[in-house]
């Protein structure tokens, strides 16, 4: 096996070009912090994009930047921390999760994994703030989409398009995202004691008002207990994050507290707030350095708990909830993913997404990780990978057994 570690975006597109007359498939990767997700790819080469790293423009002013696709977030995102400046869709680190160490990810990994964080109910995800895009395609022909500016998309939007297609239908080499203020403070009200069924009203409740909650989960008993090295304490708590200037955060704090009059609740001061939604952000309370299959299940939020107690009643599993329910983290404590009997519960809920996002290697090898779409989502997904890697040489088999 041959590694190939390209500095420039026209090396990537000489090595993407040589594969593609050769026939020859290739694993492309930045750092790997992810490489643990999806069907273990069966490639000949590595295309390795670590070297392609570095911030090429930062327009504080023009809350713009753009950076080499293989630029570390952490790099980023010390550069817009020191301007009081953020990356909105809060991009979840998935290394702890997989056995590895934190702050390995790339913004290309990002975008190709479109990653979001607890924000995603207010910021939307990683797509949602990508400009403009440099890539080579499965043909080893380079492509531009996008720009420096918000309007500037006719037609197909390519910048959101390759969001979450996990590298199989082009490389990125070049990304630009708009960067937004970061807030003065935050605090986090946490209501302690609720069910799971009495949470998902209460965050209703809580995004329903002029609270502005920027984050909305619930961490049952057993989850609660180890977050903020137990500082957060054992009882089920949920948990509301407010954002913004001093005055205004006190403000909707004292809301969001009088809107739930019978409810013991509590507040967590900026320092721990920001640590405590990193944690939620990373599944840190499933980061327990075991292949144990973890689930990231999507569904409507009013159907979460329901699906979660269903499950249970089934078989032994471990529950968090994100985004207002509508994020479920589901840990598989006898080991066993029980794909077929989550997704049926799935699909009885109403529909959702439920991808295996750790597992054995065997296990993602035989089980079907991310959702198996529908017949004519599907068609629609094989013309794009013709079209843009006809010959199936980017990370072959990585979403789907036969791409």
């Amino acid at each position: 096996m041959t590694t190939f570690t390209p500095s420039t975006a026209g090396e990537v597109r000489e090595v993407v070009a040589w594969a593609a007359g050769e026939e020859s498939p290739l694993e492309v990767l930045g750092h790997g912090s992810k490489r643990g997700i999806g069907r273990p790819v069966q490639a000949a080469h590595t295309l390795d994009l670590s070297r392609l790293a570095g911030v090429t423009l930062y327009e504080p002013e023009e809350l713009v930047l753009a950076a080499k696709a293989g630029t570390p977030l952490a790099q980023i995102e010390a550069l817009l921390a020191a301007r009081n400046q953020q990356l909105a869709f809060e991009p979840m680190d998935y290394g702890p999760l997989l056995g590895g160490p934190a702050g390995r990810g790339t913004l290309g990994g990002a975008i190709a994994a479109n990653l979001s964080g607890p924000r995603r109910l207010k910021a939307g995800a990683a797509r949602d703030h990508v400009l403009g895009i440099d890539a080579v395609s499965g043909r080893g022909e380079a492509f531009k989409a996008g720009g420096r500016v918000v309007k500037n998309v006719t037609g197909y939007d390519l910048s959101k398009g390759l969001a979450g297609s996990w590298g199989t239908l082009a490389v990125l080499t070049d990304i630009v995202v708009k960067v937004l203020p970061a807030a003065e403070t935050e605090v986090t009200v946490a209501l302690r004691g609720l069910l799971d069924e009495q949470a998902a009203v209460a965050m209703a409740a809580a995004l329903g008002s002029s609270g502005e909650v920027s984050g909305a989960a619930h961490l049952p008993e057993g989850v609660s207990g180890g977050m903020l090295g137990g500082g957060l304490g054992g009882a089920p708590a949920t948990l509301l994050r407010v954002e913004g200037f001093g005055p205004s955060v006190a403000y909707r704090v004292k809301l969001l507290r009088e809107l739930f009059p019978g409810v013991a609740a509590d507040e967590i001061g900026a320092e721990q707030s920001r640590g405590l939604w990193r944690e939620i952000r990373d599944c840190m309370p499933f980061a327990d350095g075991t292949d144990r299959p973890v689930w990231r299940v999507s569904v409507a939020p009013t159907q979460a708990h329901g699906l979660a107690l269903a499950l249970r009643m089934q078989v032994p599993a471990t529950v968090f909830y994100d985004w207002q329910g509508g994020l479920v983290w589901i840990r598989m404590e006898d080991g066993e993913p029980q794909a077929e009997l989550l997704r049926a519960l799935v699909a009885r809920c109403g529909g959702g997404h439920a991808t295996l996002v750790r597992a054995a290697p065997a296990v993602r090898a035989a089980v079907a990780v991310f959702e198996p779409q529908a017949a004519p989502l599907a068609a629609l997904s094989a013309r794009l990978k013709e079209q843009f890697d006809p010959l199936a040489i980017l990370n072959p088999g990585r979403m789907i057994a036969a791409a």
